[in-house]
């Protein structure tokens, strides 16, 4: 095996290794916009049980009130 050779090995090594840590790059960054997107939509519903239930409060006092 040639010194040219060895060149070429190892930068096809070095090559896999990139693609592969690119790889695991994409998917935890695959997996943080779920879990952001999962987060967000868990906040939007507390937001709007939250909305429904002060609403509901405001609608008794009202009612109380009259």
């Amino acid at each position: 095996m040639g010194i040219m050779d060895q060149f070429k090995d190892k930068a096809d090594q070095l090559q896999d290794q990139a693609k592969e840590k690119l790889g695991g790059a994409k998917d935890e960054a695959s997996e943080r916009t779920q879990q952001a997107q999962d987060q967000a939509g868990e906040r939007a519903q507390q937001a709007q049980d939250e909305a429904g239930e002060r609403s509901q409060q405001a609608r008794e006092k009202f009612q109380q009130d009259s």
